[in-house]
């Protein structure tokens, strides 16, 4: 470099260490851009764009930096740091690790490293690096929730729960706690988790930290606490559809399906398209048994409106025949029901239902036909076997109708499990639909 620009550059960089960088910013441009090896006038431009905010300016000029001087740490941790705030995780791991390996105890560098190898979805790479963080900076609880969080993404769940019992008692943020509380869940210690994940509400009542409590009520089916947790939820965020769900489903857990069916109903009405919902309430008012829910009613339309969802057909059929006045719409039922067999001729519900709708027009001969069809497809379908009998029993057949009772009384406890297993997959809609 010429004297005359190196003493430029000397009085630019002063002006930079003043904290002058406006001063300093036209001559350290020109001066950069003129000599892209030189360390000092690239490394002080690209620190001046960091300053600034604006991170992509400052990466050309921080790589010339890092390249003109690659056993400087500070350079290379400088270009790892701006890669990670552009949102580029694999092109920080370079300059990054280079920083790492030439100061291996420099907290903050192994910090960035994790979040960069997290980013780079290299979880088990990301803990070591925030345990090397933590070790060389013990106070600095932000690197322990890192570090349990990466050895949760990875499974190693005891680790996890050990880095957190690190942190005191008064460090305990909510955003730890409700991690916290998927790590006791993933153990298998359900009260720790939820004692957690109420701590994470207390200390911080989000919609997202309220939602987790409910789920995690729900996933234990421990319906109360879930139902009252969503409902203070839904008081604090009204808008939430997912803490409607929650609670719905709480209803639909601790048996008042009138209640589920109302919440289901609500939702299906704010989103008329979501078969998910309709579903939900077609279970509920399946469920309900002819108990009066008045979002029932709307199941029918939205069979109508969707005539190529068997199980959603069924359950309006099912709602028609079990609510008040089905006599007057019992040819809609027959039309619903042949539609949902035209759709899926393995649906064992819609033949069970065929055979409802038989005997309540008093034809118990074809009902046969169509119970023997549902119980071959599921031979435990301990309702249908019932049915069957009533038919055997009407139809004078006495010797088959008692077989058909026996076989009821041993299925049903089959069917109860069934029923337990349908409730799971209610719980499960929830978890993994948002």
């Amino acid at each position: 470099m010429p004297s005359a620009d190196a003493v430029s550059l000397d009085h630019a960089l002063a002006a930079y260490d003043a904290g002058n960088g406006a001063s300093a910013m036209p001559e350290l441009v020109r001066l950069a851009q003129k000599y892209p090896g030189n360390f000092p006038a690239n490394e002080a431009l690209g620190l001046l764009y960091i300053d600034a905010g604006s991170y992509q300016q400052a990466i050309p000029f921080l790589r010339h930096a890092a390249e003109a001087a690659k056993t400087n740490a500070a350079a290379q941790a400088n270009l790892g740091a701006a890669y990670l705030q552009t949102g580029d995780a694999h092109l920080a791991l370079d300059p990054l690790r280079k920083a790492a390996s030439l100061e291996p105890k420099n907290a903050e560098v192994l910090s960035n490293l994790g979040h960069a190898l997290f980013l780079d979805k290299q979880p088990a790479e990301a803990a070591a690096a925030f345990a090397r963080s933590a070790d060389a900076e013990p106070a600095n609880m932000d690197t322990r929730y890192n570090w349990a969080l990466a050895l949760h993404q990875v499974g190693k769940n005891t680790q996890a729960d050990k880095a957190l019992r690190t942190i005191p008692d008064a460090d305990r943020t909510a955003a730890i706690e409700s991690l916290w509380g998927d790590i006791a869940e993933a153990n298998g210690q359900f009260k720790d988790a939820a004692t957690h994940m109420q701590a994470a509400v207390k200390l911080n009542p989000t919609e997202q930290n309220i939602y987790n409590l409910a789920v995690e009520w729900l996933r234990h089916w421990t319906w109360q606490p879930a139902q009252d947790v969503a409902q203070y939820g839904i008081e604090r965020f009204p808008d939430s559809r997912r803490l409607m769900l929650a609670k719905g489903i709480a209803f639909y857990g601790s048996g008042h399906y009138v209640d589920a069916a109302n919440t289901f109903g609500a939702l299906l009405k704010l989103d008329p398209e979501n078969e998910g919902y309709g579903d939900l309430l077609g279970k509920s008012c399946s469920a309900a048994g002819g108990d009066d829910a008045a979002q029932c009613s709307t199941l029918i339309a939205f069979a109508d409106k969707h005539p190529d969802n068997a199980k959603i057909a069924v359950y309006a059929a099912a709602s028609i025949l079990h609510g008040p006045g089905q006599q007057n719409d019992l040819d809609h039922v027959q039309q619903l029901l042949q539609r949902a067999i035209a759709t899926d001729p393995h649906l064992p519900e819609a033949y069970y239902q065929l055979g409802v709708l038989e005997q309540q027009r008093l034809q118990w001969q074809q009902s046969v036909a169509s119970l023997k069809s549902a119980i071959q497809l599921r031979p435990s379908y301990a309702e249908a076997h019932y049915r069957l009998a009533r038919a055997y029993s009407h139809l004078h057949q006495t010797d088959l109708a008692a077989k058909e009772i026996a076989l009821h009384q041993q299925y049903a406890q089959q069917e109860k499990e069934e029923s337990d297993a349908r409730l799971k997959e209610v719980t499960t809609f929830l978890i993994a639909s948002h």
